[in-house]
Formats: C-alpha cells, structure tokens, sequence
C-alpha cells in the first residue's frame, strides 16, 4: 500500500478502536500523577524511544538482533479476571464429579462458533473423555450436548485449567500463557494475528500441537487430542514448563521498569 494509506489506517485504528477503549483508563491513572492527557496511543506508543515492555518470557521468545535496544521481557501477565467471577455451582459440581475434562475455547472474539463446538463435542464422545465447552455465545452450543460435556459461559482460567487434562483453543497469547502455567498440553486451532507464531512457538516447546481451521473435525482432532493426552514426553515438558513460573512476577517487573523511566537523571 502507499505510505499515505498506511498511515490512514493506523490513525483510524487509533481513533477508531484503541484510543476509546484503552485512552479513557490511560489518562484517569495520568490524571492522578499529574501528566495530561494522551491521545493517538497505538502511534505515539507502540515502538516508544524510551522503552518497549515485552509482556512474556525470554524462553517463549528470544530477544532478537533486529528488536530496538530499548526493549525488555518480563513475562506473562495472567490477568483473567479470578477476581470478579467464580465459578458457577453447576461446574464445580461436574469438575468434581468425574476425570479431568477437556476444556475447549475458539477465543472471545470468535463470533462464529458453532461448528467449533459442534466438532469438539464429537470429538469427546469418540475419545470417550468429558469436555466443557467456553463461549459467552449460547447461539453456538450445539442444543443436543453428549453425555459428559457441559456449556458454561466463563470460567477464569487461572482456576479451571489445574482441573483441565488439556486445552483446545485458538492460539491467543493469554489463553496459551494460561495453559503454560497450568502445566496441561494445548491443541491449537490458529486463524490469524499472533496464533499461528505462538502455536509453532508452544509446539517448538513441546507442550503442543496444532491443527489448522479446515482440517478441525472430530475425526482429526480426536487422534491429535490422544497422543497429547498419552504422550509421557508432551507430559514432561508442561510439567517443566509449568515451573517456570514460579515466583516470577512480571506485573511487578513490568511497574519497576515504567517507575523507572521517571526517575530524573543525573550527569
């Protein structure tokens, strides 16, 4: 594209999705310091001369010859808001009833989920494993659910995934950092964005396997599921992964290196 539309488009990114979404928290918490506003965060921020802040682990990603100077890794965040939801009483009661399920996501921004969901359930029944089944869209439940698989429309991660045997999503950054942490093998279904670099990366780790968006049929992802869930290595591997995060505390790292840049310089 000419440089002219590639410019148009970040500006309408910025006032059209980023600034009224993130802009209005930004500058109450700029407000309270004393700094005036800020607009246009997506341009002015994204590659700050000052300092780029990489939200996950040297050994998911290693710092490359070609990344600006001023960037630095802390970790993943894990922010799934444990805070603000339990779990419902109807999942406790299947999670404690029974093996540890299967849980299966397409992302929260998938709106076209059904067929997803549709083949994942099938996909328990011929493994004979039980499922739960994550979307706040309840038109994309399959209505006749097998025995063994539930719907549930939010669960923090951070708590069910320790409960999980596996995870089957879409490959975003945060459910993939989830899964890490919970030390369960991921089966990755990539559309777009990031997905497809982390699910090679997850899959580099050996915690991981992938399957792309027209091959994910009951019949495919039930063998894939299998071998993650039977392999002693993949086993290993989350379980080597999962300690990684042990007293790491990359929202700490991440303030400790924003406080940092206000501190005044001497010389």
């Amino acid at each position: 594209m000419p440089l002219a539309m590639r410019r148009f488009i970040y500006y309408a990114a910025d006032a059209m999705a980023i600034d009224p979404l993130l802009a209005p928290a930004v500058n109450s918490c700029r407000r309270e310091l004393g700094l005036p506003p800020v607009r246009r965060i997506l341009n002015g921020w994204w590659n700050s001369p000052q300092r780029v802040i990489g939200l996950f682990p040297s050994w998911f990603a290693t710092p490359q010859p070609d990344w600006p100077r001023q960037t630095r890794l802390t970790g993943f965040p894990l922010f799934d808001e444990s805070e603000l939801k339990a779990f419902s009483p109807e999942l406790e009661q299947f999670l404690a009833s029974g093996d540890r399920p299967i849980a299966f996501t397409p992302g929260s921004a998938m709106w076209n989920g059904h067929d997803f969901f549709l083949e994942s359930a099938r996909a328990c029944t011929l493994l004979g494993r039980r499922g739960v089944l994550l979307s706040r869209h309840r038109d994309h439940i399959p209505r006749d659910l097998p025995a063994g698989v539930i719907h549930v429309d939010y669960a923090p991660f951070s708590a069910l995934l320790p409960r999980c045997a596996a995870l089957v999503h879409h490959g975003g950054i945060g459910t993939s950092a989830q899964a890490l942490a919970a030390g369960i093998p991921q089966l990755i279904m990539p559309r777009a964005h990031d997905q497809p670099d982390n699910a090679a990366r997850l899959q580099r780790l050996g915690a991981a396997r992938s399957v792309a968006p027209g091959r994910y049929r009951a019949g495919t992802i039930a063998p894939l599921l299998k071998d993650l869930l039977d392999s002693p290595e993949v086993a290993n591997a989350c379980q080597s992964l999962r300690t990684r995060f042990a007293d790491a505390d990359p929202i700490g790292e991440t303030c400790d290196l924003l406080e940092e840049l206000g501190k005044p310089t001497t010389g």
